[in-house]
């Protein structure tokens, strides 16, 4: 997609340099970076059956799904450190405000000062405010696929026509900005547990008083996961080359925010095609910068969507069906056995599908002649001398998994790009593509 320096090969180093992997892909995982990257303890048998019966339906099994071989059951990792979520913020931002050179402004940040087709600062809302922040060399945009777009557009740069709606003058006409918009959805399928051995008995109040006591005092315990700690990714036809499914699965049925658990014993996998044809976009609602903006995610609008989600229903509920499962699985919870049809089927996902949290693609990166394209392979804004932009909106597509990571890997390769470094060498490992994706699924 115009996107040169940006493949597998030149972004894989970057991957390595960031993080500090335990018991990842020997040779293939980063083991001195600032992001600690580890696995859970998995000491539910669930989490072992779920992988079982991925291997039993005729699936890969996988150790390492963040090493040269993704496709495959296998376990889960997660970016927690000693008991803690191990952020970005942790990692990177945290030791860095002890250097003489960086000061952090709380504010909201309201436009790029744009003078003569070049970026010289930045305005910020503090209290009743306006300040002028002046940049010396650049200006890195690092707002989310949500903010970053509406930044550029209230400082002038995208489509011509939407801006004039709103009074703003055209620095550059660029109608990629906020185009774009991706996001990976997925449903529940929960299957009841005839074991008592799921989340389900932590959830009253005295066993959440002793895991957070457990957590306060040492660090360990439920409270020192996520709890997704087994995962799948899998390809959904013959004829696709790498995964294009993504399973989680947690030993309790349960929905995300907590509320609606199921009234038993219980586990579900989260599953959700990886690259979905639909496409949103963000707009400005007015020129005033505290405005939120219009976000129109288009969720399900192309029809393949559909038939890919069935599909993953359908694949959960084959891995559910395996003998792995057989002493823990009761009756399915949801969808239900009633729920057959590809109409049901599409009701229960009309009402029940969610987001994932992994928007992007909205200042899409691509050649500098490319219309649709927002930033260059340097990540330079196109049009605009001295702005950068460096976070998931300059995804072309969005990445087969969660965004977390490639979103820090992004960071640091813009991180060579503004010092003006030579790139990581490229890598010579090979990912792993399984030897019958021409003629299976599995």
């Amino acid at each position: 997609m115009g996107a040169k320096g940006w493949g597998w090969a030149d972004v894989a180093p970057y991957y390595q340099r960031m993080e500090h992997s335990h018991g990842g892909e020997d040779g293939a995982r980063g083991t001195n970076g600032p992001m600690h990257v580890t696995r859970g303890q998995r000491a539910n048998p669930l989490f072992h059956a779920f992988v079982e019966a991925g291997g039993q339906a005729g699936f890969e099994v996988t150790q390492d799904y963040n090493g040269t071989k993704q496709e495959g059951f296998g376990p889960m990792e997660q970016t927690v450190w000693r008991g803690r979520r191990w952020s970005a913020a942790n990692a990177y931002l945290k030791p860095a405000l002890k250097r003489p050179n960086l000061t952090l402004l709380r504010g909201l940040a309201t436009r790029v000062i744009v003078e003569g087709g070049r970026a010289v600062g930045v305005e910020v809302r503090r209290g009743d405010r306006i300040e002028r922040v002046g940049a010396r060399r650049e200006v890195i945009l690092a707002a989310s696929s949500i903010n970053s777009p509406k930044l550029l557009m209230l400082s002038g740069i995208g489509p011509a026509a939407h801006l004039a709606e709103h009074g703003i003058d055209v620095v550059a006409d660029r109608r990629g900005v906020g185009a774009n918009l991706q996001d990976h959805l997925e449903i529940y399928v929960q299957q009841e547990c005839i074991q008592p051995i799921t989340l389900y008995s932590r959830l009253n109040l005295f066993s959440k008083a002793m895991i957070g006591l457990e957590w306060l005092l040492f660090k360990s315990g439920d409270g020192a996961t996520n709890h997704f700690e087994s995962a799948a990714f899998v390809r959904s036809a013959s004829g696709v080359e790498y995964p294009d499914i993504q399973f989680h699965f947690l030993p309790v049925a349960i929905r995300y925010d907590g509320k609606l658990p199921a009234k038993s014993h219980g586990f579900q996998a989260h599953v959700g095609p990886m690259r979905s044809k639909s496409r949103g976009r963000i707009r400005l609602r007015d020129a005033d910068p505290a405005t939120p903006p219009s976000i129109l995610f288009n969720y399900m609008s192309h029809e393949d969507d559909w038939a890919e989600f069935r599909h993953c229903v359908r694949l959960a509920r084959q891995i559910f069906a395996q003998p792995a499962f057989d002493d823990y699985r009761g009756k399915e919870i949801a969808p239900g056995d009633n729920v057959q049809s590809d109409e049901a089927l599409d009701a229960f996902i009309r009402d029940h599908v969610e987001s994932a949290y992994h928007p992007c693609g909205t200042c899409r990166i691509g050649a500098a002649d490319d219309p649709d394209a927002v930033v260059d392979p340097e990540l330079n804004v196109i049009g605009v001398e001295r702005l950068r932009v460096a976070d998931s909106s300059v995804f072309p597509r969005i990445t087969n998994g969660n965004l977390n990571a490639p979103s820090i890997m992004v960071g640091e390769k813009a991180s060579d790009l503004i010092l003006g470094r030579q790139p990581l060498p490229r890598s010579n490992m090979q990912p792993w593509i399984n030897p019958r994706w021409q003629v299976s699924d599995r």
